[in-house]
């Protein structure tokens, strides 16, 4: 198809952005405003410097100093309000002079700026032609032409589909041209994808790069779970028949029983960087350094330099050759802390560098950390949120809630959780399925998936107690890793779970306090699950109970049943 070159659209009323200055490209506009800055105050400075040497008074000024007075305070205002960020843009766009013919609307911000502060949708956004069916060639006839160019650009790989969003300005159209790319591109229809309902621009710059739709997962609660003194009902997001139903049964049988009662041993997100020194004796020297006390003091001040959080716990090294790992940990207020501790690591390193020059920083993670893989280290030091949780089940809650005795479940528990687990080699894994609600509930409340991996080591411990009456049940998990600010927790969905538990967002009387409470929650979540589970194995009712849930039926009463 042949591409006709449109001439620029003027930007919306509202929005003014640095671009409106000049009629110009916005990387012209800055070097116009940069070479006026530039020149304004060089003459200004030469006629002032000859003023001074000449005894003549500052305050008289003839015309051009005027000129040269209203040239620097204009350029320095303009520049100071949009410089930063239109000048980023401008060297990002301007090895493509095409894609500004192919794409229409108010595109002149930089994609730093749209992520921190993305335009709020229209109250009445119109419905971009790309939605409607597929199948439909008569929608796609009645596509508007710019759209059409777009996605055939797109399709040519003349446009990347990455700056849609940045060109167009409008998250929820570029999501539709994306996805009918990607159809095109593929043959492939996604029909069962949904776009619309989705705010797209909530996710833009934080949580999901080149969107093109959404996933459905159904949330359940369980509860409620009497955990410390307090109800929570607890969100989980899963696919699995019988989860939701078996946490709630455990959460029945700890709350018929007095509660559950939870405590925080250690609070700190670890990163650990690796760098490699000449010899092994240098590599000693410096770890000898990190790991002294009078030393700790200043690295504490670089390190917290990062955030108002951020506060350095202690650092810890390993060695293989010449190479060290140097894992921090540090307490990150109800961030997960990720890129908190990062940062602080990141100053670190730098502020080493002028004493140890020879060292050669070869990543920022060098896996002693560890994320989103089983590690002795986390299970053994924890990372996180280490938390314990416990409670005393009656033996007549047992017999009518559980379906079974306190002996049988004693017995399982070593010989599956404990001999089992051994027998399988587990790291961390001494359990009968702690990373089933773990996930489900980080799912639901917008934590990261994928850390579900250490955040459900778990070692499941249970005992009769009163004279063999009762039983005693706990969880032992020592490196939940949640956050209740930032990445996915400011998705709307993920927000009304947080605020469900009482948990959304940070909590200004007591930074941190918010995580700390979602993780006593998960552990929780997890003793409940673990003490259904286990006693539907013990009473022979595991395949009777997935066959009820896990299996589709029509017939509502045999379900509740």
């Amino acid at each position: 198809m042949e591409v006709r070159r449109r001439a620029p659209l003027p930007p919306p009323p509202g929005r003014v952005q640095a671009g409106d200055a000049l009629p110009l490209p916005i990387r012209h506009t800055n070097l116009i405003f940069s070479a006026l800055f530039a020149a304004s105050l060089a003459y200004l400075m030469r006629r002032w410097r000859e003023k001074i040497r000449s005894s003549t008074p500052l305050h008289v000024v003839g015309l051009a100093e005027m000129l040269a007075i209203f040239g620097l305070v204009a350029s320095l205002i303009y520049l100071l309000s949009f410089f930063g960020i239109a000048f980023v843009q401008s060297i990002v766009s301007s090895s493509d002079d095409e894609e500004e013919d192919f794409l229409v609307g108010p595109a002149r911000g930089s994609s730093a700026a749209a992520a921190v502060a993305p335009p709020p949708p229209p109250s009445s956004p119109a419905q971009c032609s790309l939605l409607g069916n597929p199948h439909d060639d008569a929608a796609r006839e009645r596509m508007p032409e710019e759209d059409e160019e777009i996605v055939s650009s797109v399709v040519a790989g003349k446009v990347p589909s990455y700056v849609l969003e940045t060109k167009l300005g409008d998250c929820r159209r570029a999501a539709g041209i994306r996805r009918e790319a990607v159809r095109r591109i593929t043959g492939r229809q996604i029909e069962g994808l949904p776009l619309d309902g989705f705010d797209y621009a909530s996710i833009l710059g934080q949580c999901c790069e080149l969107p093109v739709g959404y996933v459905q997962l159904p949330v359940g609660i369980a509860g409620p779970l009497l955990l410390d003194g307090q109800r929570f009902y607890v969100p989980m997001a899963t696919t699995e028949g019988c989860l939701v139903a078996s946490t709630n049964r455990g959460c029945k049988a700890i709350a018929e029983s007095g509660g559950a009662v939870s405590v925080v041993l250690r609070d700190g997100m670890t990163r650990a960087p690796v760098a490699r020194l000449p010899t092994a004796r240098r590599a000693a020297e410096l770890k000898a350094f990190l790991e002294d006390s009078v030393n700790f003091n200043t690295l504490s001040m670089v390190f917290n330099r990062s955030s108002r959080f951020a506060r350095l716990q202690g650092v810890q090294c390993a060695m293989a050759g010449r190479n060290l790992y140097m894992r921090f940990s540090c307490c990150t207020g109800d961030a997960m802390g990720m890129n908190m501790v990062s940062k602080g690591v990141q100053n670190v390193l730098d502020y080493l560098q002028d004493d140890f020059p020879d060292m050669d920083v070869i990543s920022i993670s060098g896996n002693f950390c560890s994320d989103k893989k089983p590690a002795a280290v986390n299970w053994i030091e924890g990372r996180g949120k280490s938390v314990v949780c416990e409670a005393v089940i009656k033996e007549d809650v047992v017999k009518k809630v559980l379906k079974t005795n306190v002996q049988s479940l004693v017995e399982l528990n070593v010989i599956k959780n404990l001999a089992g687990s051994a027998v399988a080699g587990a790291l961390g894994g001494f359990n009968a399925h702690a990373s089933n609600i773990v996930t489900a509930i980080f799912i639901a409340t917008g934590q990261d998936p994928a850390q579900n991996v250490e955040s459900s080591h778990c070692i499941t411990m249970l005992e009769a107690v009163n004279d063999g009456r009762d039983l005693h049940i706990s969880v032992t998990m020592p490196s939940i890793e949640v956050g209740t600010v930032g990445g996915g927790t400011q998705l709307a969905s993920q927000a009304a779970c947080l605020d469900l538990l009482g948990v959304k967002g940070a909590n200004r009387e007591s930074p941190g306090s918010n995580a700390r409470l979602l993780a006593t929650v998960v552990a929780g979540g997890v003793l409940a699950g673990e003490l259904s589970l286990l006693s539907a194995l013990a009473a022979g009712q595991l395949v009777k109970s997935h066959m009820k849930y896990n299996r589709s039926s029509k017939d509502m009463s045999k379900v509740i049943s």
